[in-house]
């Protein structure tokens, strides 16, 4: 191949690179912008209950605490129902949270003073999100209000601003030229201060922008499932055999639970074994005669919390009463530091831990997952690392916004501007192996990009079909 040609295909190259880069980022750019904005936002979701909530979630610190049985019942007494979960306060000035359900079927949090036992108030069940407002701003983040549907558009949108980093690092990079690309905004005003502002910000949080997408993957239903199945099968993930003398339920973790470590929240809970009638002595308490749903398991609260604190369980836990025969406490932690997150299932008649795992005892794939989701959190470092991912999301918008600015700058009127069809048909077998590794990695990805392929092909014969039409009318 001469120079000459070596040139032509790789102004091609760059040419298709950019038409898909292109297309692809104006079509992701609104769920961008959500998963950015509300991201920043839930980085300080403690900050902002505690701020929002402060009434309810602190205390005055006084004298010994009361046991977990009072408060419950301060908590019913205020707001009759159904018990499913007790929080201890997570620290000496902090209140106790008694998770109920009412008559009405809608759970609420009851706030308890833990020293005197005063109810301080109640809210809607925000789950691990903390309150209403910010159970929201989670739900958006994963525009879980549009079902499954949305979970696949968040998931498809998370691939797209991989691979859009990676080929807004390749249009960045210098063709035939020892300059480099711009590292800093070179240009004052116009569609060039916009472009050197997306490629500067691009460039310098790209790997933030590629960590935060791939560790948010965990979550969605195709990617996260088949990463969930695989490091399973491979033994690097949950390992198997904790229930190996115990009964079993058909009950995943993260329905019983409200927060838990992602790599445990699709395995099964344990079954508490029905125990023989008239033997319910249990050294914890002296279980009913038949217990049930409801608040029958809660004369054994306070031996449950003594447990698993006796087993070293770190504060900020929260215990999940039984639910039904079978049913178990629950006690789970996921604490900034993820070294100390555990779950541990107990016996519903004698408080017998059935399960306890922690993060030792997963496989390497599941302590890289869990430290990775921590990290996207916002909760491994504490403020510096809230900090640099609140930098991150704002990079986000202003990749956003500069990439609707130069848009809207080059876009002939009445036109979308989309960048014009190579017509070197060998660069589309080059982008071929891309998208087929992509698409591989991603497999949401390579559905869009297949979508994307049929929208193209259909305009290119449409085009072509009416260009003889012009012609012959001409």
């Amino acid at each position: 191949m001469t120079d000459t040609t070596q040139r032509a295909a790789g102004a091609a190259l760059y040419r298709a690179v950019w038409r898909w880069h292109f297309i692809a980022g104006l079509v992701v750019l609104p769920f961008v912008l959500i998963l950015a904005v509300t991201g920043a936002i839930y980085l300080f979701k403690d900050e902002i209950n505690n701020a929002a909530h402060r009434d309810l979630r602190f205390v005055e610190i006084r004298s010994d605490t009361l046991p977990a049985s009072r408060l419950t019942a301060a908590a019913l007494a205020a707001h009759p129902g159904t018990v499913k979960a007790y929080s201890p306060p997570p620290a000496p000035d902090r209140s106790a949270e008694v998770d109920i359900l009412d008559a009405g079927g809608l759970r609420n949090t009851v706030y308890v003073d833990p020293y005197d036992g005063q109810v301080l108030g109640t809210l809607w069940d925000g789950g691990a999100a903390g309150s209403p407002a910010l159970y929201v701003v989670r739900k958006l983040h994963s525009l879980e209000y549009l079902g499954w549907f949305g979970n696949r558009l968040i998931e498809a949108a998370a691939g797209w601003m991989v691979l859009l980093v990676f080929s807004g690092i390749y249009l960045w990079l210098p063709r035939g030229r020892k300059s480099v690309g711009t590292l800093r905004i070179k240009a004052s005003r116009g569609r060039p201060w916009w472009r050197d502002l997306h490629a500067v910000t691009g460039i310098y949080t790209g790997v933030f922008i590629v960590f935060l997408a791939l560790t948010g993957l965990p979550w969605s239903g195709v990617w996260g499932g088949k990463f969930y199945d695989a490091a399973y099968a491979l033994g690097l993930g949950m390992p198997d055999g904790y229930w190996s003398n115990t009964p079993q339920s058909t009950v995943p973790t993260q329905e019983v639970v409200d927060r838990a470590p992602w790599i445990m929240e699709r395995q099964p809970i344990p079954a508490s074994p029905l125990p023989d009638a008239g033997a319910h002595a249990g050294h914890l308490a002296d279980a009913p005669e038949a217990a049930t749903d409801g608040n029958a398991a809660l004369p054994l609260l306070d031996g449950v919390i003594g447990t698993v604190e006796g087993l070293g369980l770190v504060a900020g836990y929260a215990v999940t009463l039984p639910a039904g025969p079978t049913g178990v406490f629950t006690a789970s932690v996921y604490p900034d530091d993820v070294t100390y997150e555990r779950v541990i299932h107990l016996d519903r008649y004698t408080g017998a831990v059935l399960y306890d795992a922690g993060f030792a005892d997963l496989g390497t794939l599941g302590r890289w997952a869990e430290w990775g989701i921590s990290v996207h959190m916002g909760q491994e470092w504490g403020v510096p690392n809230q900090i640099v991912l609140l930098l991150a999301c704002v990079a986000m918008v202003l990749m956003c916004v500069s990439a609707a600015a130069m848009w809207w700058k080059r876009r002939p009127s009445g036109a979308l501007g989309v960048p014009a069809v190579p017509t070197d048909w060998r660069i589309p077998r080059t982008l071929l192996v891309m998208a087929i590794a992509g698409g591989v990695f991603f497999p949401l990805v390579g559905l869009s990009m297949l979508v994307l392929l049929v929208i193209e092909l259909a305009v290119h014969v449409i085009t072509r079909r009416r260009l003889p039409a012009q012609g012959a009318a001409r």
